[in-house]
């Protein structure tokens, strides 16, 4: 896994070169590769309180997707141009495997949850979470999928290793790279190309118009600064205490659009940090100077919490640390950039402003 080129572990989590994928060095990547090796060291949860029980409640009812309503009608066999430039055709989606959080939601919302037979250890959503795991530290297990007899596979470019790719294909499996998400605009074609795929082509328009017209409602609720008031600058942190990982994120980090979006600035980007990630200093977060700090909602649990948070050197001197504004987002939502953006943009936009009612 990768962070940035000045920030990149070595060791067995490191990538390793050969057939498959080309994976990107994206923002959204690097930070699942990060999430996934996190939940393998820390467990998928902690009893540290991590917020108001609003905001828990929030964060427990986001944890299900919500299916279409219209029951998915197969179009099959489906040919569709992989993102790695393979011409791929699946046959049948009886047996499906996504290789990752986001794309498991995808095909769930889309009404094929029952033929998904296993999972990426970032699917924590109801619904996927007793199915077994097949990657861990966003690295695969051939054998693992391969004992499944999948008869489709999902991943994108971030997933790895490229070995594990390469075994799947030799196997006959059809697999689809789908390239990742990276900002609002995105979700759309990311729905589209996940539907196309498994022969659901109008399953993916009618979730592509569903979830744009949620982000839309939600950006609408969207308050206007009062005269002479500016926009909250948010900071985005990566948190995983028990693993030493404590970042930055800056312009490439996957969460300016998000931001943006819930009305707020992106601190890290207005700061100048181009890279997606760096290390948190005094010096950094000064500069920053975020109103507000966003967290994961696992990762703020990692630290010990708000009390934790601010014990991170320059966070307490930041006018969000002096006034313990903390916004939490459930860590399996919050990147995603797929159906249930809308309700990440939804918890932002109640959790940055609350005078407008939106927390209550």
């Amino acid at each position: 896994m990768r962070f940035s080129q000045d920030f990149a572990p070595s060791g067995p989590g490191a990538r390793r070169p050969g057939r498959g994928p080309v994976r990107t060095r994206g923002p959204l990547g690097a930070l699942t590769a990060v999430l996934a090796l996190a939940l393998v060291l820390t467990g998928c949860g902690g009893s540290t309180d991590t917020g108001t029980p609003a905001a828990r409640s929030r964060s427990a009812a986001a944890d299900r997707v919500e299916p279409l309503a219209t029951a998915p009608k197969p179009q099959l066999p489906a040919t569709v141009k992989s993102a790695d430039g393979a011409e791929v055709t699946v046959a049948s989606t009886d047996r499906i495997v996504p290789l990752t959080g986001s794309l498991s939601e995808i095909v769930f919302t889309l009404g094929l949850g029952k033929q998904v037979v296993a999972r990426d250890i970032t699917a924590t959503f109801e619904q996927a979470a007793k199915l077994p795991v097949v990657t861990r530290a966003h690295d695969v297990s051939a054998e693992s999928v391969l004992s499944l007899k999948p008869t489709v596979v999902l991943a994108d470019t971030t997933t790895g290793p490229a070995e594990a790719i390469g075994q799947i294909r030799d196997a006959g499996i059809p697999l689809v790279v789908v390239e990742p998400a990276k900002e609002l605009v995105d979700v759309g074609r990311r729905i589209e190309t996940v539907a196309a795929a498994l022969g659901v082509p109008d399953s993916g328009t009618e979730l592509k118009s569903r979830t744009q017209s949620r982000i839309d409602a939600v950006q609408k609720s969207v308050p206007t600064p009062a005269d002479g008031q500016k926009k909250p600058r948010v900071a985005f942190l990566y948190l995983r205490g028990s693993a030493s990982v404590y970042l930055l994120g800056g312009r490439e980090s996957g969460a300016s659009s998000l931001l943006e979006a819930a009305g707020a600035v992106d601190a890290g980007k207005a700061s100048g940090l181009k890279k997606d990630f760096t290390a948190i200093t005094s010096e950094a977060l000064a500069k920053a100077a975020p109103d507000a700090i966003l967290v994961m909602s696992k990762g703020l649990e990692s630290v010990g919490g708000v009390d934790g948070l601010v014990k991170i050197p320059g966070v307490a001197e930041t006018p969000a640390g002096m006034d313990r504004r903390i916004v939490s987002i459930d860590d399996g939502v919050l990147l995603n950039y797929g159906p249930r953006t809308d309700r990440v943009l939804s918890e932002l936009v109640a959790q940055l402003h609350p005078q407008d009612g939106a927390d209550k």
